[in-house]
Formats: C-alpha cells, structure tokens, sequence
C-alpha cells in the first residue's frame, strides 16, 4: 500500500510542474500553456480520484 502513496504524490509533483510550466508559457504567447495547464488539471484530478478509491479499498478491506 505504501508504494501506491507514492505514486499519489507523484501526481502534485507533476501538478505543481505542469502549472510551473504553464505558466512560464502564458507569459511568451505560447498555445502550449492550454496543454500544460490541462495536464496539471488532470494530475490533480487523478491525485483525488486515486486518493478516494484508495479509502474506499482500505475501508472495504476493514469490514470483513
């Protein structure tokens, strides 16, 4: 279990770089800035989805 945590963390890392790079870019005009700033919103999005399912898995786990 505690392999899978770390791969949720790796999620923000590759959040907090893909805004850092999304960023940068909206400054120079770039349309790459729409791709990394979706990017880091799918990151994010897996990080909470991965973090639930997790629970939900321990939680079941539990109950029996």
């Amino acid at each position: 279990m505690k392999f899978s945590n770390i791969f949720q963390y790796a999620y923000i890392v590759f959040a907090i770089l893909f805004i850092y790079d999304g960023i940068s870019k909206w400054g120079d005009g770039t349309n790459g800035a729409y791709i990394s700033l979706g990017l880091a919103a799918l990151a994010i999005f897996i990080y909470f989805f991965r973090k639930k399912f997790s629970r939900k898995f321990e939680n079941r786990g539990n109950s029996k």
